[in-house]
C-alpha cells in the first residue's frame, strides 16, 4: 500500500518549515511532497517537467495550497486541478496569509474545499494544522476512485 501523500504548495521556506513542524508535532506522519511554485505543483500532479515519469495514478490525499506563488499563482493551480477529470475531486485547502475577500471568493468559486488563513502565532498555526489533519486525513470520506472502462 502506498503512503498517503500531502502535497504542500508553498514558496516561503519559513512557512514550509512551520507547516511540516506542525504536522509532525500533531503526529501526522503522511509523506509530505513540497512544491515551491505553481508550475512545480502542476508538474507533480500531471507527471511533467522534473516529475516526468512519476506514477500519476498516485495522487495526494490532500493539497495544501498557498495563493501567492511564483510562476503560476495558487488560483491558477486550482483552476488546472479542477479542470482535469483525474484531479478535479482532490481535496484542496487554501492555506494562505491573504486576508483579501477577493482571494477567498475566487478560491471558493474555483472549487477550493476550504480556505484557512495562516495564523501568525506558531501555537495557533499548529492547532490549525492539527484540525486540518484530523478532518481531511482521518474524518473526511473521499469520493471513490473513478471507474475505468
Amino acid at each position: 500500500m502506498t503512503d498517503k501523500i500531502i502535497l504542500l504548495v508553498e514558496d516561503n521556506p519559513d512557512d514550509e518549515a512551520l507547516t511540516i513542524r506542525a504536522l509532525k508535532k500533531n503526529n501526522i506522519r503522511n509523506v509530505v511532497v513540497v512544491a515551491r511554485d505553481g508550475t512545480e505543483a502542476l508538474d507533480y500532479l500531471f507527471g511533467r517537467g522534473i516529475h516526468q515519469g512519476r506514477d500519476i495514478t498516485v495522487l495526494p490525499q490532500i493539497i495544501l495550497l498557498d495563493l501567492k506563488l511564483p510562476k503560476v499563482d495558487g488560483l491558477e493551480v486550482l483552476r488546472h486541478i479542477r479542470s482535469d477529470d483525474r484531479t478535479k475531486r482532490l481535496p484542496v485547502v487554501i492555506l494562505t496569509s491573504s486576508k483579501q475577500d477577493r482571494d477567498l471568493l475566487d478560491g471558493y468559486e474555483l472549487g477550493a474545499n476550504s480556505y484557512v488563513q495562516k495564523p501568525v502565532d506558531f501555537v495557533a498555526f499548529a492547532e490549525a494544522v492539527r484540525q486540518l489533519g484530523l478532518y481531511w486525513l482521518i474524518l473526511n470520506e473521499p469520493p471513490p476512485e473513478p471507474r475505468t472502462a
